[in-house]
């Protein structure tokens, strides 16, 4: 009874706070309002781990709340379970959450609207709660469109700026798109499910029947999910909110990249595994994609100079590691990076928050330089979240992109061509990184002279989780060490659930070294490419951005120019459709209608009422006339 109690009270504490803010904030005050959110993650943070350590015993645990759907043989259920790899999602959603939370105490601490901040904050962790926490389909879709929508009221929470309502409405709408991919193949799913005599939509009951479907319909079902997860994980095509959504404040874009939204897509696909497993075709384009997206997103980070949106292409690009590993049916190693990632990317976020923080909005890197010495907590955080990211050895980052890299490789579905695209961007991936590290921290100051002497660290409450997120950088990732050194904890305890696909050459653990040494090489070659340009000030860099007349540089520093294309081929068209159907049907044909019945009606009621003018004589002359029409009508039959 403990377990079934713990699972309903994870995701009711931040929405019982999130209304209390909502209704009871401004009575409480900014203070005391970002205390209460902060203690109700925590509270849920706590219960989190009393959950992962009651599931070796129980091995997994179910809590029906109400039905909510009943017709017929159908039922759908307010229901929640517990198992190693909800486990694993609940410690980064609310620990990484909780630290975020505590972070936002010091950065909103002066912001007129920190009330709603927080109450926006906890349902987003409420949704995010239910999404991972969910035992049944609709259940979870119900998360997935609830961390939408808070995604929005975030992203465009400082929305008297023109700018941040227009990066909010594109993560709204773009997340539609592919959600009614998702929710298309939820639909087909139960249809043909039904058509099977399998009612339940639960996933114990879903992994059970999943071998009835016919393959063809296996496969039509996962492309339309993974349409959902292209969507919320920003992968090509669907990818172009992620950038924009840095206009919401920092610790928003923390929480976004690092521990919400964009790994429900991963979460999903790693959830409904057993789906996924069945339809080969749709795997293979998973990779491709994740493999490509990886790639993509890292060539544009090469060339951004907002320190924020190095950061969200560089998300972009370690989703696309994470559907790489998904792609070729390592789904553990998929939720590894994943964990990992959610510490670096978190780390790097708030770091860039306390860059920013302390530069009074400035997120330009061709303005900063030199801050080392300013902000030295900052500093050497940063240092270690973006030696993660780039795999620098037995950091976090260096055993999760391993994994993936070795079974992009050596898996029967993985490939050298899905390896070698991996593999450049291990490359690319520490350039960027450390470009950026050097340009913000080391070299010439460039900050604006009004603005050196206000230059500080930031306080303890946003430094702390700061540090917290570094050690986790470190050591996150020795929970999954390659089995040539002292096995895995990780796949133990999430391949009885997921399954880890044995590599085609596992047995040859020289080979598995080589190719380590390998993405060592290529990462090494990066860091020394931006060290030389950005540190030692020698002009390779310049040298390279001149190349071809400049024109690659351009396409990099304007990213391909996507953006512009989807608004000529795809935003255009649409408002333009719609202006017309607004100008000429509605105004000229609904509006018409409608006005004309009006005119008709009008002058029919001035007509008849002529005929009331109140004097009698006109009355009898109608009497008359009437009696007379009617006498000559009979009498001349």
């Amino acid at each position: 009874m403990e377990e079934l109690s713990l699972l309903r009270l994870v995701p009711l504490i931040p929405v019982l706070a999130s209304a209390v803010n909502i209704f009871f904030g401004t009575r409480l005050g900014r203070k005391n309002a970002g205390i209460l959110a902060s203690a109700a993650v925590g509270l849920s943070f706590l219960l989190s781990l009393r959950i992962f350590w009651l599931l070796p015993a129980a091995g997994s645990f179910r809590d029906i709340v109400f039905t909510w759907i009943e017709s017929g043989p159908f039922k759908a259920q307010i229901s929640f379970q517990a198992d190693s790899l909800t486990a694993v999602m609940l410690l980064v959603v609310t620990g990484i959450g909780l630290l975020i939370h505590i972070y936002s105490l010091g950065y909103m601490g002066h912001d007129e609207g920190m009330v709603r901040y927080f109450a926006y904050l906890n349902l987003f962790i409420f949704f995010m709660l239910v999404l991972v926490m969910a035992d049944n389909l609709l259940l979870l879709f119900v998360g997935w469109e609830g961390v939408g929508l808070c995604s929005y009221l975030l992203i465009g929470f400082w929305h008297q700026d023109h700018t941040n309502t227009i990066a909010g409405n594109k993560a709204f709408i773009v997340n539609r798109i592919g959600d009614f991919g998702f929710l298309l193949g939820i639909l087909l799913l139960v249809w043909e499910m039904a058509g099977k005599g399998v009612w339940g939509i639960d996933f114990p009951a879903l992994k059970e029947s999943a071998h009835l479907l016919a393959p063809e319909k296996v496969t039509l079902i996962t492309l339309l999910l993974f349409v959902g997860a292209t969507g919320k994980s920003a992968q090509i095509p669907l990818y172009v909110w992620l950038p924009d959504a840095m206009q919401g404040p920092t610790p928003v874009s923390a929480l976004i990249h690092a521990a919400t939204m964009v790994t429900a897509g991963v979460y999903m696909t790693a959830r409904l595994h057993f789906l996924f497993s069945l339809a080969p075709a749709t795997m293979g384009l998973i990779a491709a994609i994740g493999a490509l997206t990886a790639l993509f997103a890292a060539t544009i980070a090469l060339a951004q100079n907002d320190i924020k949106r190095v950061l969200a292409y560089s998300t972009v690009s370690q989703l696309g590691y994470m559907f790489l590993a998904v792609g070729v049916g390592d789904f553990s190693a998929a939720i590894f990076h994943l964990f990992t990632h959610a510490f670096f990317k978190a780390c790097l976020f708030l770091g860039a928050g306390s860059v920013i923080h302390s530069l009074q909005g400035e997120q330009d890197m061709r303005k900063m330089g030199g801050l080392k010495n300013y902000l030295p907590a900052t500093y050497r955080t940063y240092l270690i979240a973006a030696s993660a990211i780039s795999g620098a050895p037995l950091t976090a980052g260096f055993f999760s992109k391993d994994q993936i890299l070795w079974q992009a490789y050596a898996s029967p579905n993985g490939s050298v061509w899905l390896w070698l695209l991996a593999w450049i961007t291990a490359g690319l991936t520490a350039f960027y990184m450390f470009r950026q590290f050097f340009m913000v921290f080391h070299g010439k100051c460039h900050v604006a002279e009004q603005i050196r002497p206000h230059i500080h660290e930031s306080p303890q409450l946003m430094t702390v989780p700061l540090m917290l997120l570094a050690v986790g950088s470190i050591f996150a990732g020795w929970l999954g060490t390659p089995e040539f050194l002292w096995g895995s904890a990780w796949d133990h305890w999430l391949k009885p659930l997921l399954g880890v696909p044995e590599a085609a050459h596992h047995e040859n653990a020289s080979q598995e070294i080589f190719f380590m040494f390998l993405t060592m090489t290529v990462a090494g070659a990066g860091f020394y490419l931006a060290y030389l340009s950005y540190y030692r000030g020698a002009k390779f860099s310049e040298r390279l951005s001149s190349w071809a007349g400049g024109i690659p540089h351009r396409w990099l520093v304007n990213k391909y120019y996507i953006d512009e294309i989807y608004d000529l081929l795809l935003v255009r068209p649409f408002t333009g459709f719609s202006s017309w159907l607004a100008n000429i049907f509605d105004l000229a044909v609904i509006d018409g209608i409608v006005n004309g019945v009006a005119d008709r009606v009008r002058a029919s009621g001035l007509f008849w009422r002529q005929l009331q003018s109140g004097n009698i004589q006109h009355y009898l002359l109608g009497f008359l006339t009437g009696t007379l029409a009617i006498l000559a009508y009979y009498l001349g039959r």
